[in-house]
């Protein structure tokens, strides 16, 4: 299968942009940055593109002007195995940003997050329909997700 790799367009941050989201999460590098030539739209030498890596998955950053936003119709997840993990990656990727409802945030460069713990998986995807119901509900209630309030919910409490 051919490789695939998402490009976020920016309007010029995004070294910063990259540099920032290799700050938040770890195992993660910036591998590549080009510059414009004397040929195209930027200043000679300004930044083009920057490829980087956050714990594994590929990603290029597009300094392409001002043409594009960033919108909800596009987010990425990040999957937390703990409160303590969804506390830090909401906390990081919102510095500056917007938070939004159901454990999505904006982060300061408009890309959409879906800070996402896996227990809120498993329970959405609980067998027992009234348990999963309530949780769903619980999650609509929330900003950031509170695992403790999913578990009661589900349970009923």
């Amino acid at each position: 299968m051919p490789r695939i790799t998402p490009c976020l367009w920016f309007d010029d941050q995004g070294e910063e942009a990259a540099t920032f989201y290799t700050s938040v999460f770890p195992n993660s590098r910036i591998t590549e940055v080009t510059r414009h030539g004397k040929a195209g739209r930027g200043a000679e030498g300004a930044v083009l593109t920057v490829s980087f890596s956050l714990d594994g998955q590929d990603y290029v950053a597009l300094n392409g002007g001002p043409q594009f936003s960033f919108s909800e119709a596009v987010s990425l997840q990040v999957h937390c195995r703990s409160q303590d993990e969804v506390d830090h990656y909401w906390a990081k990727l919102g510095e500056g940003g917007e938070e939004g409802p159901c454990g999505w945030v904006k982060d300061r460069y408009g890309l959409s997050w879906q800070v996402v713990p896996t227990v809120l998986l498993e329970l959405v995807a609980d067998p027992d329909r009234e348990r999963a119901d309530r949780a769903v509900a619980a999650m609509l209630r929330m900003g950031k997700i509170d695992i403790a309030g999913l578990r009661r919910a589900a349970d009923g409490a």
